[in-house]
């Protein structure tokens, strides 16, 4: 049970019970009992504050502790806690979407384009009575970048590899449509050398900057950080490294499997109002919009700033599909020997 807090979280409890009270899901796996305990969930601060009381510990004292590392779990006494759990258990199939654009010299190398399709469905109403959760910055933002990076590619000369257009299923529900690809990869992930990740671009214009999330893990970063200085712009690192970001979007699974990734978002340094507007933004837009149903097509937004980054994503990724390179991650991120370890695939 993951006990709530808005700031750890970086979004507030409305978030979490419209993420979790519809429909919930998983691939179908060989052994569930090994991914997955018997129950798992979110759990107010206040009602783990009591529960921990009960058995005698403090919670911000434990809070603390859990901080260190030699942190060691605790026991729950006699304190006792229950959830019911009204289980309708069925298999459906929803789907992956990939295009492929074949190189025109190494058709088995790959550069890749993601971002999930799919947003929340129909949820509880919101005080307005509106029950439709349209996910429009999160994902169809994405989604639209995706779609249009692949016309771009199909209309100029064929790159030298491979590039491979991904619109992920059930990224809402954990991630679960680019997990089940990265387990079973339609092009070796071994020879793809490179993959950038789309997540909620916002519509607030043209920024000074582009943000990275999950800054200094890949010297794909570096890349990015030349293409933006070329046209007077720079590489903002990410604000809140710890609320995870890095770990909870589509780019994850592949990045676990040694695949250099690079998730971009919007920059906050905005051309009209600085910093201080898209700092408002993005407050906003987590307050009152994300994975609410609030999240719906405005006519007063500004698709400037998002064409601006997904121009720079295609340079990028155009630059590596013509090129005999394969970025790497850094030696002091977590996922380079997994990287490392397959070298021998790559020439």
């Amino acid at each position: 049970l993951v006990v709530h807090e808005t700031e750890p979280a970086s979004y507030g409890w409305a978030t979490v019970k419209n993420s979790n009270t519809n429909t919930m899901f998983d691939i179908v796996r060989t052994n569930p009992a090994g991914v997955h305990p018997a129950v798992e969930g979110w759990i107010q601060r206040d009602v783990a504050v009591e529960l921990l009381r009960a058995a005698g510990h403090d919670f911000e004292a434990l809070k603390q502790q859990a901080q260190t590392r030699g942190f060691q779990p605790v026991t729950l006494g006699n304190a006792t806690f229950s959830a019911e759990y009204s289980v309708r258990r069925s298999t459906i199939r929803t789907r992956n979407v990939l295009g492929r654009l074949p190189g025109s010299t190494h058709p088995d190398e790959t550069i890749l384009y993601g971002a999930h399709w799919d947003h929340l469905g129909i949820g509880a109403p919101d005080a307005r009575g509106d029950s439709i959760y349209n996910g429009a910055v999160d994902n169809a933002t994405g989604t639209a970048a995706v779609l249009e990076l692949a016309r771009v590619f199909a209309a100029g000369p064929r790159p030298q590899r491979s590039v491979v257009f991904a619109l992920w299923t059930a990224e809402e529900k954990g991630l679960l449509g680019s997990e089940y690809y990265a387990d079973n990869p339609v092009y070796p992930l071994e020879t793809t050398a490179a993959g950038f990740n789309i997540d909620a671009l916002s519509p607030t214009g043209p920024a000074r900057d582009m943000l990275v999330v999950g800054y200094g893990q890949s010297d794909l970063e570096d890349r990015l950080e030349r293409a933006l200085a070329a046209n007077g712009r720079v590489v903002a690192r990410d604000p809140s490294p710890e609320a995870g970001y890095f770990f909870r979007s589509d780019h994850f699974p592949m990045a676990k499997r040694g695949v250099p990734m690079l998730y971009t978002d919007t920059g906050e340094d905005l051309l009209t109002g600085g910093t201080a507007a898209g700092k408002a933004f993005d407050q906003m837009y987590r307050q009152r919009m994300y994975h609410q149903p609030a999240d719906e097509y405005d006519a007063s937004w500004n698709f400037t700033g998002m064409a601006q980054d997904v121009t720079v994503l295609h340079r990028l990724g155009l630059d590596l599909a013509n090129s005999r390179e394969w970025p790497n991650y850094r030696a002091t991120s977590e996922f380079r020997p997994v990287r490392d370890a397959s070298a021998a695939r790559r020439r």
